[in-house]
């Protein structure tokens, strides 16, 4: 498949598509640029396009990427919107394979966590080094940051923002009306939710969707093992990790936890859950940061209409999740703008004004801390702290390839699911898979 892949790749530009003939080409650039214009953007985007595969489509990511057109905008490129539809990863990942495989690949697609080394390797990705180098990105960047848009000696990647997926929110009205502390520790979660319970408030939000639900567990297997157990499983898939009483403990606190979710846990996108703690039927919400920047667009204020906290027992722990743009390599006319794009997601203000919309935090060791809420700020200073304290995420592609990542999400999600499956099935099937994924390897 890869060597299918590289050939249709490269001879994509000899290959007489509708994008090559000026007439047919010139008409699908305005009929994209009219709907931009339709959308609100600068009715003076001009200039070269980029098809942009993404799956940003909630309020604060439209937001956010807006901040991204209107700055290539003044570097005279247009943004051609290609949100997934799914508003998922899986979905985009999906729609850019099948579109290389038809040699129809987009000029810039957001491509996140190992992914980007894997894609780099098959050389489906732009070298950047002139946006990079020029700009600085070694000494600009984090370290881990810098390892990840560079994996193997050449800027391949455009960093945007940095999430902590490890985040509890709640709703300070409720909180404040009954009396509740943010709880640092589990006991102390399950009084708080007991307390809710009783007062007709669900106590956790949750949908089953297995991404959702992959996000949760993995936030208790840190709780429970710490870094370098959770590396140990998800990173190094190291054998012992997955008969390890720990990797059981998480799994049954995960079912423990469904007692104070919604009976049944429906599947529902992530801005629902959130809503549902935003409207006050819901007093709690394991999620990504990316949920306060959705709060934020709807109008409700950081420490006034809710709080966020790190999930209880990981407050050492940044489990981090990093967007990211690569370039494609496509036709050589391309490239100008697709660097003129690497380079404005590593403008300061970008930086800056992308995140705050975002719910993230910037890629940089010395951003405006200005524009950052306590929970930035909280997120970026212990991400910054060093990477004792940075830990990948595996639901959001961060810690293992993709092979791996979907047959454990999936391992995880039956579990959860079904409760006739026992833990230690459960830890067989996962050490199974790790097993064979590293064979693969």
């Amino acid at each position: 498949m890869p060597s299918t892949i590289k050939k249709i790749f490269s001879n994509r530009k000899n290959k007489e598509t509708s994008r090559n003939k000026p007439a047919l080409a010139m008409g699908s650039r305005r009929f994209c640029l009219t709907l931009l214009l339709c959308s609100c953007l600068s009715p003076t985007a001009y200039g070269e396009g980029l098809q942009v595969l993404h799956w940003w489509k909630s309020a604060s990511e439209r937001q956010a990427v807006n901040v991204l057109v209107s700055k290539l905008a003044e570097e005279e490129v247009t943004w051609l919107d290609g949100v997934i539809p799914s508003g998922s990863g899986v979905g985009a990942s999906i729609v850019l394979r099948s579109r290389i495989l038809a040699g129809d690949a987009p000029e810039v697609a957001q491509l996140n966590g190992v992914l980007i080394s894997e894609w780099d390797k098959l050389g489906l990705l732009l070298n950047i080094d002139a946006a990079g180098n020029n700009g600085k990105w070694e000494k600009l960047l984090f370290p881990t940051v810098l390892t990840l848009v560079r994996p193997h000696g050449h800027f391949v990647a455009a960093p945007l923002g940095i999430h902590r997926v490890n985040t509890l929110f709640y709703n300070r009205l409720l909180f404040t009306r009954y009396g509740l502390v943010p709880p640092r520790t589990w006991a102390e979660f399950d009084h708080v939710a007991t307390k809710l319970k009783r007062h007709g408030i669900l106590p956790l939000a949750q949908s089953s969707e297995p991404w959702q639900v992959m996000s949760l567990f993995e936030t208790l297997v840190l709780s429970e093992g710490g870094a370098p157990f959770y590396r140990d499983l998800f990173v190094n898939k190291t054998a012992s990790a997955f008969a390890d009483e720990r990797l059981g403990k998480a799994l049954q606190h995960l079912r423990y936890l469904k007692k104070w979710m919604a009976a049944p846990v429906l599947e529902r996108p992530w801005n629902a859950v959130t809503a549902e703690l935003a409207g006050g039927n819901a007093g709690m919400m394991v999620m990504g940061d990316w949920a306060k920047g959705e709060l934020n667009a709807w109008g409700h204020v950081t420490d006034e209409g809710f709080g966020c906290t790190a999930v209880p027992e990981t407050a050492k722990y940044h489990l981090y999740d990093i967007d990211t743009l690569v370039m494609l390599a496509t036709q050589k006319s391309f490239r100008t703008a697709q660097e003129k794009l690497a380079k404005v997601t590593m403008s300061g203000k970008v930086q800056a004004d992308y995140n705050q919309l975002k719910g993230s935090i910037p890629v940089l060791r010395n951003p405006d801390l200005g524009k950052m809420d306590s929970c930035s700020l909280a997120s970026w200073k212990l991400f910054a702290s060093g990477a004792q304290a940075q830990v990948p995420s595996l639901a959001h592609r961060m810690a293992a390839d993709e092979v791996t990542k979907d047959a454990m999400i999936a391992e995880v999600h039956h579990y959860f699911l079904d409760d006739r499956l026992s833990v230690a099935q459960t830890q067989r099937r996962l050490g199974v898979i790790a097993r064979t994924t590293a064979r693969i390897k």
